[in-house]
């Protein structure tokens, strides 16, 4: 059996400076720990990072690395306020998107990336999804661009509950990134 520590180490200001704390897991509200967020590091898996307490407002992934200013690489107007750990699946990965709420329309089944639904399905929109197997991320725009959700295996039959986004392209998260 594979045990997989998590492990990320956040700090006040740029470039890894000022007060730090170092995270092992779910944490809903930074605001006890740190006033602000500018830089982390990644030392092990793969998170969500949201710019409000609660896992609440934009989310943003960081696999493993060094984040030196992570407001300027991924345009967040806010310090980052609470996270999630992305468990790792092995095997295969597979999910069902729909073109209308409710699993209405056309469907199609994804077993990799698919970078537009549009030109490979002809599809405008995607507004439901099945994921039967693995973790995803589903982007508003084609090539992996804009707004990004984490999508773990269950059934979503609207997205206007996140914003009103429709996902224009869809990425597996991979064991390789932990």
């Amino acid at each position: 059996m594979l045990v997989l520590f998590f492990k990320i180490v956040f700090y006040e200001e740029r470039n890894f400076q000022g007060r730090s704390y170092e995270c092992m897991g779910d944490c809903s509200d930074m605001s006890s720990y740190l006033s602000r967020c500018h830089s982390c590091r990644v030392e092990s898996g793969c998170w969500m990072m949201y710019d409000h307490p609660d896992y609440m407002g934009n989310q943003y992934f960081f696999k493993r690395g060094e984040y030196a200013d992570h407001t300027s690489m991924f345009g967040m107007s806010n310090s980052i306020r609470s996270c999630r750990m992305i468990p790792m699946h092995r095997g295969s990965y597979r999910m069902r998107i729909y073109e209308r709420e409710n699993f209405g329309g056309q469907m199609y089944e994804l077993m990799d990336d698919c970078d537009s639904c549009m030109d490979r399905y002809r599809m405008s929109q995607c507004q439901s999804c099945h994921v039967m197997d693995g973790h995803w991320l589903m982007y508003e725009q084609p090539h992996y661009r804009g707004k990004m959700w984490w999508f773990k295996p269950g059934e979503y039959r609207s997205f206007s509950n996140m914003g009103g986004n429709r996902f224009m392209s869809m990425r597996r998260i991979m064991d390789s990134w932990y």
